[in-house]
């Protein structure tokens, strides 16, 4: 079975991307791959498992983890009630900016008892 397994790899050179590039080649499995040393990110397409994909990668002694799936794509569910939230919290502040400005008139036309 095809699958997409997407990795974060700590490169910072096209020597590290060459190493990648080696692992990933003599893998079995893999159809295809991309590295994109911009992003840190490897994509590998095959008949591959995850956890092989990730210790393979690692055997080049770069940093790698999973790439995370929230950064790819954000439900809109959840995009809706952060925007709900937002303005309520605007509200809120409005709310607390009409309720000390009256108070801080009145504060600045009494005289200072000191």
């Amino acid at each position: 079975m095809s699958q997409i397994v997407v990795l974060k790899v700590g490169m910072s050179c096209q020597g590290c991307v060459g190493a990648v590039n080696r692992v990933l080649g003599k893998m079995e499995g893999v159809e295809s791959f991309d590295i994109d040393i911009k992003e840190q990110k490897v994509t590998v397409k095959g008949n591959v498992e995850p956890e092989a994909v990730f210790q393979t990668v690692s055997k080049t002694g770069k940093k790698t983890s999973f790439w995370p799936v929230e950064a790819e794509a954000e439900p809109k569910s959840e995009a809706e009630p952060k925007a709900e939230t937002e303005t309520k919290t605007e509200a809120d502040a409005k709310a607390v900016v009409a309720d000390v400005e009256p108070k801080l008139a009145e504060a600045e036309t009494k005289p200072s008892q000191v």
